[in-house]
């Protein structure tokens, strides 16, 4: 398999350029799906937040069972040490990954003692802001800490994010609004979302359906620092379709808006503008 962009990637004591093979066909991870990971990014010389992330897949790896051998200080380190293997300017992201080698007690317990670590850079330029994406309601639901472990950013809750994308991509759109099993929003497919409505933002509030992201935790408090009122709190559908503006965090590509949702229209609004702002201005002047 061809990879197209260019990765680097921390295993077992060394860097390795490409996708180099990590598993083999009796490693836990890749039969029973023991494996966390974290998402951070690299852009214009810093990597905002980026401590955040590597305390994250600590929390993640212990949740799911297994056990961090890397202190998120050897991460930040490590990190900066494989982005001067890219190009200066060069847009990257910033995977450490954790997962079980071999069996516990039964095959489905994976043993803590044979956890591994990996640290993935790969080349990925940065989400367009002006074009943003459209949303529909999503097909299907975000599970509960009682059927699944939504406290871990776990590889095993991805395949029911991609489900939803494909069923909304089968119909036109982008991306979707997913809803928790009381048919409240909890997210989209990949990100957290945002409704701006008579000048007062608000999102989903943190139910243990959805990860309460970094990005999100970070888009809040400066936007609250700003001036903006901000609430979390129960969202229905409707209040989406009904307002005056929608835009996501992640990850991925930070602050992004939606422009349509179903078959209304929307504008990037004053409120995405100001925390887009006041994102990039947080990570060019605290985020490296």
């Amino acid at each position: 398999m061809a990879w197209y962009s260019q990765t680097w990637t921390w295993f077992d004591g060394e860097w390795r350029e490409g996708n180099p093979g990590i598993m083999g066909p009796r490693t836990h991870a890749a039969w029973q799906a023991s494996q966390v990971f974290d998402g951070a990014r690299h852009f214009d010389g810093v990597s905002p937040d980026l401590d955040r992330h590597a305390a994250r897949v600590n929390r993640s790896a212990l949740a799911l069972g297994l056990k961090p051998t890397v202190s998120a200080e050897e991460i930040v380190a490590r990190t900066a040490e494989g982005v001067k293997k890219f190009a200066g300017g060069t847009a990257l992201y910033i995977k450490p990954m954790y997962w079980a080698e071999a069996d516990g007690p039964s095959t489905i317990i994976g043993d803590p003692e044979s956890t591994q670590f990996a640290l993935c850079l790969f080349e990925a330029p940065m989400g367009d802001p002006g074009k943003g994406f459209s949303v529909t309601k999503g097909a299907y639901r975000r599970p509960t800490l009682e059927n699944a472990p939504t406290d871990a950013k776990a590889g095993c809750l991805y395949p029911n994010n991609a489900r939803v994308l494909r069923e909304a991509k089968a119909r036109g759109f982008d991306n979707a609004l997913v809803l928790d099993m009381l048919g409240n929003v909890a997210e989209t497919g990949t990100s957290n979302i945002f409704l701006s409505k008579d000048g007062v933002v608000k999102t989903p509030a943190p139910n243990g359906t959805f990860l309460n992201g970094i990005t999100r935790q970070r888009t809040i408090g400066l936007l609250r620092q700003a001036g903006v009122t901000v609430e979390e709190t129960t969202l229905r559908y409707e209040d989406f379709e009904q307002a005056d503006e929608i835009f996501s965090s992640g990850n991925y590509s930070k602050v992004m808006p939606i422009y349509k949702i179903d078959d209304r229209e929307l504008q990037p609004g004053p409120m995405f503008r100001k925390a887009r702002e006041l994102y990039m201005e947080f990570a060019h002047s605290k985020g490296a």
